[in-house]
């Protein structure tokens, strides 16, 4: 079996989403336009299509209706959604209530109800829907700021007024459409402008596509009462997103994780499909190879039960994803969706503020007609590699191994380079904690957001080397500057690998540090540590995360229990170690407390001068080592 490369030339891409997205684009050619004024100075405004004029022009909805009369699963979600603006009728509006420094949390709340209300009010005409989203848009046009200083609670709060604003617009009253044009302009737009709050435009992570597709909202809802501010907007977006998309590149592994996937690129989807509705694709950015590869990426984060690879800032949960209906459609490849139309068939649709533009993006897909993918393993390069493989698409009992590269001075990174996570028998035998709240550890005076080696960061629990699934050596911390590739992959069906060179990770402790993991025979998992010391005598910590019980049961062998089954850990290493558990609770007051865990391994003494393999199978119950394909070195891989 070959190793899985996601690659289309976007010729190819560009003539599968003419075709895919064929329902729209009729609905444009067809749009009267408004004039346009001639700017006296900076970029002409453009001529655009009237109201409604953003994600979903007039008569779209008619190819939504087809889905969900046609597919289960389409009329699921569109349920859902009418249900939920159902729930929103009787709560009281939103209010401007900060958490922290951050008004986000309305921000999202605003968004969620005004775009499912819209919504709602679009496809059943049921006057209700359009009653409360006119007092959600008065409500938050009437706040004092929408928060500019925490920029991205400003960007979700435009987004929200400018899809209100514009999906509404024909049934708004005279004195709401003023009062949110007015918001918009001067709490959005205008705030977007000032140069105190908008250094995301220099951005390359989540920041700057959040930010970027908020104000391009804006600025298409009010387009044509600020046309040169409103373009000059657009423009910028246009150059200024192109930083984080950068940071796909080249395979499409996103830096900052699944959780922030789930965020940036979402966001970075909604300026693609916005923009392109309304000045056509020949006006957005060239879509990189890397770019559309990381759908595939995202697919292969998330384990045979739903749950993500979590590492960095990220919770362990997973959930169906909108964007992933845009890939999906744009690649022209329904098996993207394997893992979405699992979410909906087992967990009902995410509660996601952005759930309506599935809707849209799924137009025209089948689900019934997506497949597994054909693939075992995927791995991508980038500023923080990794390799995710399984035994198995279909069986939700199926082995699933996946590794981390890259540095902990990526955004949102913890010092976790090298560490895995593991899965079998539907059980996540090898975790990661992922994020602490935010709000609670700035709350406590932490300085969270400091990325050198000394910083504060570094003594929150949850985030430096100590308690992930990696090697601590002489009990320092991992370095900040170092950084890791993935050296190599393998696809043999009899030994699914990949490896990396952690060596500069442990610069002044170790002379080599270089790791593999892998599913050997579709059964078990096996992680080999290749070290050489220095001129000093080490202690090598190797630490694995579990919520399991664990009882250590031999000098190098621990049998961990959880739900009825058993796996046990089983050490290979010449190396005089010594098999130990730690326990998981903090010593800081500021540190969340993580019940139900903890921590398995051993440590390992290494002489100085010297070098040693530790090999360390893990063994779901019923299962032996297959010696047949049991190697002594990396190399042998």
């Amino acid at each position: 079996m070959a190793i899985f490369t996601f690659r289309k030339t976007l010729k190819d891409t560009e003539m599968k989403s003419f075709s895919s997205l064929a329902f729209i684009i009729p609905v444009f050619l067809l749009l009267p336009l408004t004039a346009s004024c001639q700017a006296d100075t900076g970029t002409e405004p453009a001529a655009i299509p009237v109201h409604p004029r953003i994600l979903l022009g007039a008569g779209g909805e008619s190819a939504i209706s087809h889905n969900i009369e046609s597919d289960k699963t389409w009329s699921t979600i569109h349920q859902f959604i009418i249900n939920e603006s159902g729930k929103m009728l009787t709560k009281a509006p939103v209010e401007r209530v900060l958490i922290g420094r951050r008004l986000l949390d309305k921000s999202r709340e605003a968004l969620k109800r005004i775009f499912y209300l819209s919504y709602s009010y679009r496809m059943t005409g049921d006057i209700r829907y359009l009653t409360r989203a006119k007092t959600e848009l008065n409500a938050i046009s009437a706040f004092s700021d929408w928060n500019p200083s925490h920029f991205l609670d400003v960007a979700e709060m435009t987004m929200a007024a400018a899809i209100g604003y514009d999906w509404l617009h024909a049934s708004l009253d005279e004195t709401t459409k003023s009062n949110v044009k007015t918001a918009i302009i001067e709490k959005g737009l205008r705030q977007s402008l000032d140069v105190k709050y908008n250094s995301w435009l220099k951005a390359t992570h989540n920041w700057n596509q959040v930010c970027n597709a908020g104000m391009t909202y804006g600025a298409l809802a009010v387009y044509e009462d600020e046309p040169v501010m409103a373009q000059e907007i657009i423009d910028r977006a246009l150059t200024s997103i192109l930083l984080p998309m950068k940071d796909y590149e080249p395979d499409g592994a996103y830096p900052e994780g699944y959780g922030y996937w789930g965020y940036g690129t979402s966001f970075n989807v909604m300026f693609l499909s916005a923009v392109e509705l309304v000045f056509g694709k020949e006006a957005v950015p060239g879509l990189s190879e890397g770019f559309l590869a990381t759908a595939g990426y995202l697919e292969n984060m998330t384990g045979p039960n739903g749950n993500s690879f979590n590492y960095s800032d990220a919770g362990q949960g997973g959930s169906m994803q909108p964007a992933m209906f845009w890939f999906a459609n744009r690649l022209g490849d329904p098996s993207l969706l394997w893992s979405e139309k699992f979410h909906i068939e087992t967990k009902n649709p995410p509660n996601d503020r952005l759930l309506p533009a599935a809707m849209i993006w799924g137009a025209g897909l089948t689900m019934d007609k997506v497949t597994a993918p054909p693939y075992l393993i995927w791995s991508g390069q980038g500023k923080n590699p990794v390799a995710m493989m399984r035994s198995s698409w279909t069986d939700r009992d199926a082995v699933y191994l996946a590794l981390k590269a890259g540095s902990p001075s990526v955004n949102h990174g913890h010092m976790d380079v090298g560490s895995f996570i593991m899965e079998s028998g539907g059980v996540r035998w090898a975790m990661d904690f992922g994020m602490q709240d935010y709000n609670s550890l700035e709350q406590a005076g932490v300085n969270l957001w400091g990325m050198a080696q000394n910083s504060q960061r570094w003594q929150v629990f949850r985030y430096n080397n100590y308690v992930h699934n990696t090697l601590t050596v002489n009990n320092q911390l991992q370095q900040v500057k170092g950084s890791s590739r993935i050296d190599g992959v393998s696809a043999g069906t009899l030994m699914l690998n990949a490896k990396t060179d952690l060596t500069s990770l442990y610069e002044g402790s170790l002379k080599k540090a270089q790791r593999g993991v892998a599913i050997v025979d579709g059964r078990y998992v096996e992680v080999m540590d290749e070290v050489e010391t220095m001129n000093e005598a080490s202690t090598i910590r190797w630490t694995m995360l579990t919520p399991a019980e664990v009882t250590i049961t031999g000098s190098n062998t621990a049998v961990l229990s959880k739900n009825g089954k058993k796996l046990t850990l089983l050490v290979k290493a010449p190396a005089v170690l010594t098999m130990k558990t730690w326990s998981t609770e903090p010593s800081n007051s500021w540190d969340a407390k993580n019940p139900g865990t903890i921590l398995v391994g051993f440590e390992a003494a290494v002489p100085a001068n010297s070098k040693a393999v530790l090999k360390v199978l893990l063994l779901p119950e019923g299962v032996s080592e297959n010696s047949g394909v049991s190697s002594k070195t990396l190399a042998e891989w």
